[in-house]
């Protein structure tokens, strides 16, 4: 697909990976909507690349309703959406059984519930407008980009929670990507590893210089423009689907 007037949602758009995508979708001529709760750093961004180009709508991705009006809103704007890049997600490390008590229930549902089923909720909705796009050369109507982790393949200790969303994610691709084929709509999964997003951004330079040491190569924590990157070219690429893509630098994540 042809990301040069093509219209994308990227939630948790304002930030990281996120940010990341919309800069380079915009800078190669695309239009975005971010879907996110910060509002300042969603602001920021939409005075930097453009309010003709980049639209925010504030929104809870678990939420059926608030996703439905960023779609409406996005496509009352831009007059469609050809492309979903989910980037929206949380990560909280907790032991199943604690020093003085089991894992937290509602901790766990709560990861679950953003993660995983909020990847879903966003998904589900943005196909069904996708299905009335006029299709492309190829027949493409539309292209659906989740983010997992390397998680998903090598949790480690405290990880159960968050590994259990991602790795939901990575089941779900192959079986969505096999429905939604006959509308020309494509699914796919990018698997990071270690990359520098702001959940690295308060870690002394030695730590994030030793993480990055646990990188094959290039040994170095992956930059988001990377994900960016290889999302774009996800787009691009008509023969990419229902895969998931690790970008990790070859990384085995260890137990702890």
């Amino acid at each position: 697909m042809d990301i040069q007037n093509s219209v994308a949602i990227v939630t948790g758009g304002a930030s990281g990976l996120g940010e990341a995508t919309v800069t380079r979708i915009v800078e190669k001529g695309g239009f975005a909507t971010i879907v996110d709760l910060s509002e300042e750093k969603a602001a920021a961004l939409v005075e930097k690349l453009g309010s003709d180009r980049v639209h925010f709508v504030k929104t809870n991705v678990t939420s059926e309703e608030e996703v439905k009006v960023a779609i409406n809103q996005t496509i009352e704007k831009f007059g469609a959406v050809h492309v979903l890049v989910n980037c929206a997600g949380i990560g909280l490390a907790e032991r199943v059984v604690g020093k003085e008590k089991p894992h937290d229930l509602d901790r766990f549902a709560k990861v679950i519930q953003v993660n995983l089923i909020g990847t879903f909720n966003v998904i589900r909705l943005v196909a069904e407008k996708m299905i009335a796009n006029t299709p492309n050369a190829e027949g493409e109507r539309g292209v659906i980009i989740n983010t997992a982790s390397a998680a998903a393949y090598e949790g480690q200790i405290g990880q159960a929670a968050y590994s259990a969303s991602k790795g939901g994610i990575v089941g779900m691709t192959l079986p969505i990507a096999r429905e939604l084929a006959k509308y020309g709509i494509r699914n796919m999964t990018i698997a990071p590893g270690l990359i520098d997003t702001p959940l690295f951004a308060g870690l002394p330079d030695t730590a994030r210089q030793a993480l990055g040491a646990m990188v094959p190569f290039p040994s170095r924590l992956g930059y988001p423009s990377e994900y960016a990157m290889l999302a774009t070219s996800i787009i691009e690429n008509p023969m990419l689907n229902g895969e998931t893509i690790r970008l990790d630098g070859a990384i085995r994540m260890q137990p702890k």
